[in-house]
């Protein structure tokens, strides 16, 4: 199946573990080493649009850059100024997305992938 595309960093432990499961099924996929090549901020609405969520949802939270730029909170950010950042830190996106088709999944956990292949 080669119409499965992950956004992904290697070094995350659930992007590798996503790795592993899909590997497990004999799943092949297009890889995007998004904090490598940089992530606009069409994809990043693309992407949140496919899987139904906001930007709030897709922020890495734990990311110390969260803290710094005052994002927990939230107060006077706006979704667009969130993509903006998202698209400029690409750090702050949640990981690893999955994307087949019309729809998309934060794959966290892993297991998440199987709504779309099962789907």
């Amino acid at each position: 199946m080669s119409d499965l595309t992950i956004y992904e960093k290697r070094t995350c432990s659930t992007c590798r573990r996503l790795t592993e499961l899909l590997a497990e099924r004999g799943v092949q996929a297009e890889r995007v080493q998004y904090h490598v090549e940089g992530i606009d901020e069409p994809t990043i609405r693309e992407l949140l649009a496919k899987a139904g969520i906001g930007p709030r949802e897709a922020l890495r939270r734990r990311e110390p850059l969260v803290g710094e730029l005052g994002l927990l909170d939230g107060d006077g950010i706006s979704d667009d100024e969130l993509i903006e950042l998202m698209a400029l830190h690409p750090e702050l996106l949640q990981r690893p997305i999955a994307v087949r088709g019309d729809r998309a999944v934060l794959a966290r956990p892993a297991e998440r992938v199987l709504e779309l292949l099962d789907g």
